[in-house]
């Protein structure tokens, strides 16, 4: 037998104050339900019709424990798929399987093994649905607020009030009455048992209005026969005449049009009604489109009266796919209609296509009504990146392509499987808030970075098994045509045009603290011949990425990346020269004189619109850069003197020219990052650290770094340091005219510096010879060591440094693993904060993942899989390749701060496979991890 759980036992796990339980009965009450209200954690792993993909809890309670049935919100069975568990109230586990979601009413239920329960025997909470009448004593037991068991105490007040309004797009209830009380539940009680003293569940909660501390609970008859025909083993039939009805009063009838005699009969017939039903909307296009319309008052459906819903619904729910009479008055007038009843289920959307990192399925019933549109196309539950890198939003609804009518998602799995890795399509659309106006955007197709395939849910097993698409053949590349670049009066600027082209950034995973998708900027063509341009990182800001170049706002071609600079604001992309055929495009001309404060330059580049603006203006000086600390860890430039000008240009990035048209130095965009916000600041870099940086690329000659971060100090201020006078004097005659010296401020973890330098040490010399700017230290440390003489605690030291070899591949591959994208520690971490670049760095997590669930958060390293140390990517692929699905593993990680954290986390292989992502000769690669 099992252990019986006394009321001090229960007591002890109650999270929240108990409203009232002293009181004798209730108590008694209590003690016998609790073991039968569960907690539930709900991971919604896709975004689907109303619903984003998302980890949260709620709450259930147990109605059939013999068959293991858990009743709860449709909001936590969710439309889409999901995964679920319950925890009961002695912290015994279980998988839950979704039974049954409402199409239209926030009720569901999960199942259960009962065989998977060994320490409790949980109460099975009888459904009154007509216990619930105003002035009710009632109590809401449930996981408010996330706790693990609180009461809350209340009294029922109306019974006839409309459902709560959630909002456009949002998932509504409708057709119903919702009961109405002030207890103030929250976030995590959605699925509570609000239950009378005797122990009977009288409602279901559903929502609440914090600011009015009123809670919102759904009546329990429609429930109740779902349950029945659950039990029995029935399909559950839903009707419809896709038309949403509300309840108005009399006096509000009457000025609808509800004739004396209408209103005498029926306040005959139902002496405590107040009021009736009016069509409110009607489906365009749908069976009762026409022949019902909004502001009809409801008398009568097949001979019956009816004036509330609960009557309505039955009537619907035994008529589907069969025709019912309706009796109606239209503005005095009596009119009559026989109607279709449609099938709610044959509505409400059981499959998704998933492409591009995006999800999107059949429009439902639930948003075709926000629409007013038929219920026709398909609805974009999340663009992911293909989609929005074509500027196409969540709440679109796609209607064709390449012109076709796309009324499902099988029209458009169609056109897809047509269409090979970068092929384009046309998609016509309209969005929520405008649905009667269309637009058109050019879509390419992603089979790189993404899967494609359709999931279908499938009853028997609560999962939704999916199928890859069909690919269809890659052609051969179409060929690009030419184009000419305009011209202009001035002819600096036709000099420079030639080199100017427009340069787009998309990003398919957020990796190395960089979490914005998509990224534009002006380039320079550095090189023709190798079809080398100039970037900034803003642009560029890492390797991995789809680039495209346009020349002149007219031809568009595809770019890769070839070189991330792995110290300052600089990358080069590449295009192929032989697909822009005879375009005059021309290597930039640089001039070797560094600009100065005083010197005439213009400033060119390209907007957004491809557009190019020029301006003349002035160099007001030459700075050293300093920028924040990253907040994500993403690349921060330093070791810079950059350009500020007298009057900065607002549009564009770009580059800056002499009076002869040569480049003196990039006009680039620095990304920022402070505790609470992100920004960008358009500054200059000289052409002579350009100049280097493209010779180095050419060559693939490495760069050597310090590693080390430094900031000038005037000479005085390094006397104060105590540095000698010889020291001094030694500074001043090198750099007479800037009189100052270099101190380091921070280095990079686990480097040679790292070691031997400190913060505060003033750098004096580098193999003998002084060093005073930044650009001196550089081009002096290029040797794989150096001998560094700094000044600290009163003498001058000679250290033998190492320096680092840095390229700029930057990542080269990339882990998704149970929801979260893993990744090599990138050089930010150990540049910025010190962080030891060991272990496999979180770099992102999706939510509705195991990630998500147990905490992987990002900026997290997992040094240890189940006891194993997981030094690098390979190391962590080889410890969880083969684990099963929901196997659980331990990791052990370390916080961005060094703090020691043990996470046990449960696999989901069925949404969550993992994959690794791999930069190739060919390109990236996506391939499984089995």
């Amino acid at each position: 037998m099992l252990p019986r759980l006394t009321l001090a036992a229960i007591l002890s796990c109650l999270a929240a104050p108990l409203l009232h339980a002293e009181e004798p009965a209730w108590m008694g009450t209590l003690e016998r339900i609790s073991t039968g209200v569960v907690s539930i954690r709900v991971d919604s792993t896709r975004s689907f019709d109303t619903e984003w993909n998302a980890s949260s809890q709620a709450t259930g309670f147990v109605v059939d424990a013999e068959r293991g049935l858990i009743l709860t919100n449709r909001h936590v069975v969710t439309p889409g798929p999901v995964v679920a568990e319950a925890v009961f109230l002695n912290s015994e586990e279980v998988t839950l399987t979704p039974v049954y979601r409402d199409p239209v009413h926030d009720f569901g239920f999960f199942r259960y093994d009962p065989k998977d329960l060994h320490y409790i025997k949980p109460a099975e909470l009888p459904l009154a649905p007509g216990a619930a009448v105003v002035g009710r004593e009632i109590r809401v037991v449930g996981n408010d607020a996330g706790e693990k068991l609180s009461i809350l105490a209340g009294t029922l007040a109306r019974l006839d009030r409309d459902a709560p309004d959630y909002g456009l797009g949002e998932y509504n209830d409708f057709n119903t009455f919702y009961i109405q009380a002030a207890s103030s539940t929250s976030g995590g009680s959605s699925g509570s048992p609000v239950i009378d003293i005797a122990g009977n569940v009288v409602a279901l909660n559903a929502g609440a209005n914090g600011a009015a501390a009123t809670s919102f609970f759904l009546p329990l008859d429609r429930v109740q026969r779902a349950l029945k025909l659950i039990r029995d083993g029935q399909p559950i039939t839903r009707g419809t005449l896709q038309a949403v009805f509300v309840h108005k009063a009399y006096d509000e009838l009457r000025r609808l049009g509800l004739s004396e005699p209408s209103e005498a009969r029926v306040r005959e017939a139902r002496p405590k009604e107040t009021g009736m039903l009016v069509v409110n909307e009607v489906v365009p296009q749908s069976p009762a489109d026409g022949k019902l319309q909004p502001g009809d008052i409801l008398l009568e459906v097949d001979g019956q009266l009816i004036t509330a819903f609960v009557p309505l619904a039955e009537i619907l729910d035994g008529s589907v796919g069969d025709t019912v009479a309706v009796e109606l008055e239209r503005g005095g007038e009596h009119v009559t209609a026989r109607v279709p009843v449609t099938d709610l289920h044959s509505i409400t959307p059981h499959a998704y296509l998933e492409f591009g990192g995006g999800v999107v399925n059949d429009l439902s019933y639930q948003q075709s009504r926000h629409y007013n549109r038929p219920i026709s196309g398909v609805y974009v539950a999340d663009p992911g990146y293909m989609l929005s890198r074509a500027g196409i939003p969540r709440d679109a609804l796609i209607t064709e392509i390449d012109g076709t009518r796309v009324r499902n998602i099988d029209d458009l799995a169609k056109a897809l499987s047509g269409l090979a890795d970068g092929d384009r399509a046309t998609l016509r659309y309209a969005v929520m808030n405008d649905p009667r106006n269309t637009l058109v955007h050019s879509v390419q197709m992603d089979r790189t970075w993404f899967p494609a395939r359709r999931c279908v849910r499938d009853d028997e097993t609560g999962t939704w098994p999916c199928t890859d698409l069909p690919q269809a053949a890659r052609t051969a590349e179409r060929e690009h045509g030419s184009t000419e670049f305009p011209t202009y009066s001035d002819k600096r600027i036709n000099k420079i045009v030639p080199s100017l082209v427009m340069v787009n950034f998309d990003l398919p995973y957020a990796i190395s603290g960089v979490s914005d998708r998509h990224y534009y900027g002006t380039g320079l063509v550095v090189d023709a011949g190798r079809g080398y341009v100039l970037v900034d990182r803003n642009t560029v800001p890492v390797a991995m990425g789809d680039v495209s170049i346009t020349f002149a706002g007219s031809l568009e071609v595809k770019g890769r990346v070839e070189y991330v600079h792995p110290l300052h604001n600089l990358a080069i992309v590449s295009y192929d020269p032989q697909a822009i055929g005879d375009t005059p495009v021309k290597s930039a001309e640089f001039t070797v004189r560094q600009p100065v404060p005083g010197d005439r330059v213009w400033v060119v580049g390209l907007k957004a619109d491809h557009q190019l603006v020029h301006q003349a203006t002035v160099v007001a000086s030459v700075d050293p850069l300093n920028l924040p600390l990253s907040r994500t860890l993403r690349f921060r430039d330093s070791n810079l003197e950059v350009i500020s000008l007298v009057n900065d240009p607002i549009n564009p990035d770009g580059v800056l020219i002499d009076e002869r048209g040569r480049v003196a130095g990039s006009w680039s965009s620095f990304g920022y990052q402070t505790d609470n916000d992100s920004g960008q600041v358009s500054l200059g870099i000289g052409s002579e650290l350009i100049s280097e940086f493209v010779n180095q690329v050419r060559s693939g000659e490495p760069i050597h770094s310090l590693e080390a971060e430094l900031a000038y100090t005037p000479l005085f201020e390094a006397r104060e340091y105590g540095v000698s006078e010889e020291w001094l004097d030694t500074l001043e005659d090198h750099n007479p005219r800037g009189r100052r010296a270099l101190r380091v401020t921070r280095t990079v973890a686990a480097s040679s510096a790292d070691k031997l330098l400190r913060s505060g040490d003033i750098l004096l010399a580098v193999e003998g010879r002084p060093v005073s700017s930044y650009r001196e230290l550089e081009r002096a440390v290029q040797e794989p060591e150096v001998e560094a003489t700094v000044w600290r605690n009163g003498k001058a030291l000679d250290l033998t440094v190492e320096t680092a070899v840095l390229d700029g591949t930057g990542i080269e591959r990339a882990v998704c693993w149970a929801g979260a994208l893993l990744q090599k520690p990138h050089r930010a971490m150990a540049t910025q904060r010190g962080i030891d670049p060991s272990g496999v760095y979180v770099a992102y997590f999706s939510y509705g993942s195991p990630a998500t669930r147990y905490g992987l958060y990002a900026g997290r390293r997992i040094v240890a899989v189940d006891g194993h140390p997981t030094e690098n990517l390979q190391e962590f692929i080889d410890a969880v390749s083969g684990k099963q699905d929901r196997a659980s593993v331990r990791l052990k990680t370390i916080t961005w701060n060094g703090a020691v954290e043990v996470i046990t986390l449960k696999l989901d292989n069925q949404y969550w496979p993992a994959y690794e992502i791999r930069r190739t000769e060919d390109g990236w690669r996506r391939v499984d991890i089995g």
